[in-house]
């Protein structure tokens, strides 16, 4: 039986009960895949970050209740968090490296500032998923793009109230295998945006910080800015500010701890 510390932490929000609660796992040698994807399940967030020594900074894995994936914003930023002001305090930079390629976290003020690659959007693959897709959202976007790995539909709305008010049919969107990134201009922001992945055993993600390696582009794009405030207009609501540094986006926000204790596995 080992004995693990566990933090969970609100990330992308000042306060507490805010952001997307992710859990955080230090290890010193790595667990098994499956008892990994275990303590996932056991603790039922959008995901759980286990770190362990290597090189001179760390290897970083997420996952989901389900499934162990390629990049995670928000649990990387609860983890850099949980370095910097728990572990190793007044630590003011690490590198992770991770599915991704290597992630440098820096924390600037109240903020930490994540360096993340930049996402291609192109066109959808004109089928019949297309209504399929409105159907699940309960809603039709003014236009639809993909991701660069296919798997993730980009959904452009006119309003912020139509992004608001989507109500969509999770049990549908499951079904479409695809994750669902809505968004539309902010009246009090640069834009917002809720995200929907249903298939990885999340119906709607409180604050994503990947998706926002496809957001920042494509805004600041259509904005004629190098800079973005996002506002994530989930139920707990999430706030990001984003820059766009060439083939690079950077990610900045908040966190907040919740718990800390210990798990036994």
């Amino acid at each position: 039986m080992k004995k693990l510390r566990i933090y969970q932490v609100d990330a992308f929000s000042g306060r507490l009960f805010g952001g997307n609660p992710a859990a955080v796992v230090p290890l010193d040698t790595w667990l098994d895949a499956k008892t990994m994807q275990s303590i996932a399940l056991e603790n039922n967030l959008a995901e759980t970050a286990f770190f362990a020594p290597e090189g001179s900074g760390f290897r970083l894995r997420w996952f989901t209740p389900e499934v162990e994936v390629k990049l995670c914003g928000h649990a990387t930023l609860a983890s850099a968090y949980v370095l910097f002001t728990i572990l190793e305090p007044g630590r003011r930079e690490v590198k992770f490296e991770t599915l991704s390629g290597t992630l440098t976290v820096v924390a600037s003020g109240d903020e930490l500032v994540m360096d993340f690659p930049r996402w291609t959007l192109s066109a959808a693959p004109a089928d019949a998923s297309g209504a399929a897709l409105a159907a699940g959202l309960g809603a039709t976007p003014t236009h639809v793009l993909s991701t660069g790995d296919g798997d993730c539909r980009f959904c452009v709305f006119e309003s912020e109230a139509d992004v608001r008010a989507l109500a969509p049919d999770f049990g549908a969107l499951r079904k479409l295998g695809l994750t669902v990134i809505a968004t539309a201009p902010g009246l009090r922001s640069d834009c917002v945006v809720r995200f929907f992945a249903p298939s990885a055993g999340i119906d709607e993600d409180p604050g994503t910080g990947s998706i926002h390696c496809a957001l920042t582009p494509y805004w600041c794009e259509r904005l004629g800015k190098r800079t973005l405030h996002s506002l994530q207009v989930s139920k707990r609501g999430s706030e990001l500010n984003c820059k766009l540094d060439g083939e690079r986006v950077l990610i900045a926000g908040r966190a907040v701890k919740y718990l800390e204790g210990w798990i036994e596995v």
